[in-house]
């Protein structure tokens, strides 16, 4: 629906569309690859769909984590823009050059998942019949690599949009804060955005990126399986976020809540007539 929405309704008009447009395309490719992690899971973590499928469930499993991150960032960075720097950031905040961003996005987001597509993810573990994929990779050929491959994954692409994201929020509220012009309204709608975008970050990126990362040092250190369950089940909490994109986009633009209520065919403060 938010797809409909943003194409035939809204037009794709301003750079705040552009950045939600992709964030609801990420989420739909994370829908799309989600039934296979239900499979695996309820198998007791027996992956039943061959090599080729598992490189491709992981690699765009993470590139839908990793994308909605960035992709989250860039509206933060849109809306501190627009409300500290309406002015001078005119020149920079436009429809093509929101594209661009975007297109760098996803080619960022690609680019990370290269050495999951390329090397092997599923492994026979002590010779039981039960086949994993990716879980515990690490402990099988390369695991400097990988390991030097998480930090920096992990680095980039939770702790830095984070600390952006925070900075970005802080600056929103304080700018409204000092303003005498509708205050009110504009400050309890940036409060909320924040909050939510806030809250994706912590509670459904934080687990699984903090405990993906305490998992993987036990494995690369001491061959250590105690994080797994936990591990697992942190991975299932982050699909969570597409749960509360469609918050995002009801905050972050007044125009696409018009275009829900029409579609709903509600009207918002409705009344009924005075006779």
């Amino acid at each position: 629906m938010a797809i409909v929405m943003f194409l035939v309704k809204m037009k794709v008009r301003k750079p705040a569309v552009v950045y939600m447009l992709n964030l609801a395309i990420a989420d739909t490719l994370l829908v799309i690859i989600l039934p296979f992690y239900i499979v695996y899971r309820f198998l007791g973590n027996d992956w039943i769909f061959g090599e080729g499928m598992c490189r491709f469930v992981t690699a765009a499993y993470y590139c839908n984590m990793y994308c909605s991150v960035l992709l989250m960032t860039s509206i933060s960075v849109d809306r501190f823009l627009a409300v500290v720097y309406p002015v001078r950031s005119l020149p920079w905040r436009t429809v093509s050059r929101a594209w661009l961003v975007c297109g760098a996005i996803w080619v960022i987001s690609l680019a990370s998942i290269v050495p999951l597509l390329i090397r092997e993810q599923t492994w026979v573990y002590y010779n039981i019949d039960i086949i994993f994929c990716h879980d515990i990779q690490y402990i099988r050929s390369d695991p400097d690599f990988y390991f030097d491959y998480l930090i920096t994954v992990i680095s980039l692409f939770f702790f830095l949009p984070l600390f952006i994201t925070t900075f970005c929020y802080i600056g929103i509220i304080r700018s409204l804060s000092r303003s005498q012009f509708d205050r009110t309204h504009k400050r309890s709608r940036a409060i909320r955005l924040s909050v939510i975008v806030l809250s994706v970050f912590v509670l459904c990126f934080g687990p699984s990126n903090v405990i993906y990362l305490m998992h993987s040092v036990q494995l690369y250190k001491d061959y250590d399986v105690s994080l797994y369950i936990p591990y697992f089940v942190s991975s299932g909490i982050s699909t969570i976020n597409c749960c509360l994109d469609p918050l995002i986009y009801y905050f972050a633009s007044s125009e696409y809540k018009r275009y829900i209520y029409s579609f709903l065919r509600c009207k918002k403060d409705y009344r009924p007539p005075v006779k």
